[in-house]
């Protein structure tokens, strides 16, 4: 049986954290594997990387993902009690709530909803001599989602509790004060969601039925119970925040727009087939979320490698994104390779693998992508702007990998409709 090539220092958490998204590829290719074994918090692990290693990573017969992800992202990123830490037959019957708010009709009304936010914020933007474009995002999402969700959210609150839920996905990935900041920010989004809930139960909060509030508030376990306020808070947290954290993927929208002014030309011509290969090609090409992690549902064997039971499991994400046996050239930005593209569900994973409703992809993806969309017409269409001088590297040490300056613009106009 062949030995997983092992990582000969004590603990690589502090590695890990240094450079969360090439961290994994970079050591496969110095052990010359797909797949090696260390310790993350003294605890071993196998990282894995590349398609085939996900087409395993996302066997339910093999992996279960209660207890795999560490604590520190349980309490901040994720929550406790919610669909990412369910398995089997309760994961399937908890994942169909969130695939029923995810129809044409539901994205489209989301993305109608944000465009009218962008509308208000492009006007709010044209008076000023800059703006800063990623908290500009974050409000703006914010304001969209819980309006989409069917929750109310007053003028006076947008920005606390904007910054509450951009601290769960900002912060959950730090150390010291941002990462408390980030538990803080969760026991408050908690508390909020909690008495939502037990508001629309009640009957004082009124939540159309075609809502996220309404679905959450009123779905039942396999058992037939309700979910505890707490539980629902997260799930409602869980349709809320990933849609604020497409904030990351519209800075990298800005970002590419102006690092490819060829790109940045075809998308001005309105041709929607290229729009969509655009959004595509910068969820393959920057960084979104590293990883995932589960753990060995019992031992087993995998290319000659053995998988003892109870142990830990981390996929790169990332780093598949940029497999070269998959993708030719995959440092360049090139949106037109996903002309060739085969549609696996394991080799492009920027928000996971397998299917959204049998394993733990992530549901929003075509959120995700409308709002990609959403966000490249109006940077292309609606609006002109100048990009002032800034650091724009990309701060790879970072969970969520950002631009250093955020992406300010200056010189907004308005572009009148034909």
């Amino acid at each position: 049986m062949a030995q997983i090539p092992f990582e000969k220092n004590l603990d690589s958490t502090l590695a890990l954290i240094g450079d969360p998204y090439r961290f994994i590829s970079d050591r496969c290719r110095r052990h010359r594997s797909d797949l090696f074994e260390t310790r993350f918090l003294l605890q071993r692990t196998i990282c894995m990387t590349g398609p085939e290693a996900a087409r395993l990573f996302y066997d339910p017969d093999l992996f279960v993902r209660k207890g795999a992800m560490p604590k520190a992202i349980q309490k901040t990123l994720l929550g406790e009690g919610g669909v990412q830490g369910l398995d089997g037959g309760s994961h399937r019957h908890r994942k169909q709530m969130f695939m029923s708010l995810m129809s044409p009709e539901q994205i489209g009304e989301l993305t109608r909803l944000t465009a009218a936010e962008w509308q208000a914020r492009m006007r709010m933007w044209a008076s000023r001599t800059h703006v800063l474009l990623y908290p500009e995002f974050q409000r703006l999402l914010t304001r969209a989602s819980c309006a989409w969700v069917g929750i109310p959210l007053a003028d006076p609150e947008v920005d606390a509790r904007t910054r509450d839920i951009v601290a769960l996905f900002d912060h959950a990935g730090s150390l010291g004060v941002r990462h408390l900041w980030s538990r803080w920010s969760r026991k408050r989004a908690d508390r909020w969601l909690a008495n939502i809930v037990e508001e629309v139960r009640s009957g004082r909060l009124h939540a159309p039925e075609h809502t996220a509030a309404h679905a959450v508030a009123w779905h039942r376990n396999p058992d037939g119970e309700l979910l505890t306020p707490h539980v629902a808070a997260v799930e409602l947290l869980n349709v809320i925040r990933p849609i604020v954290a497409v904030s990351v993927y519209m800075i990298f929208v800005a970002h590419a727009l102006h690092m490819h002014a060829d790109v940045r030309d075809k998308l001005r011509s309105g041709d929607d087939d290229y729009a969509n290969l655009f959004v595509q090609e910068v969820r393959r090409y920057y960084p979104f979320f590293p990883a995932v992690a589960a753990r060995a549902r019992q031992a087993f064997e995998w290319n000659g490698y053995h998988f003892p039971e109870g142990r830990r499991v981390i996929l790169d994400l990332f780093g598949t994104n940029q497999n070269k046996r998959t993708w030719e050239k995959p440092e360049e930005f090139e949106p037109d390779r996903f002309r060739q593209w085969d549609g696996s569900p394991f080799n492009f994973i920027p928000q996971g693998g397998g299917s959204h409703y049998a394993d733990h992809r992530c549901p929003g993806e075509w959120i995700t992508t409308a709002l990609m969309k959403q966000a490249t017409n109006m940077l292309t269409q609606q609006m002109a702007y100048d990009v002032p001088e800034q650091d724009l590297q990309i701060e790879w040490s970072r969970m969520p990998a950002l631009p250093r300056s955020r992406f300010a613009i200056s010189n907004i106009v308005i572009r009148e409709k034909p």
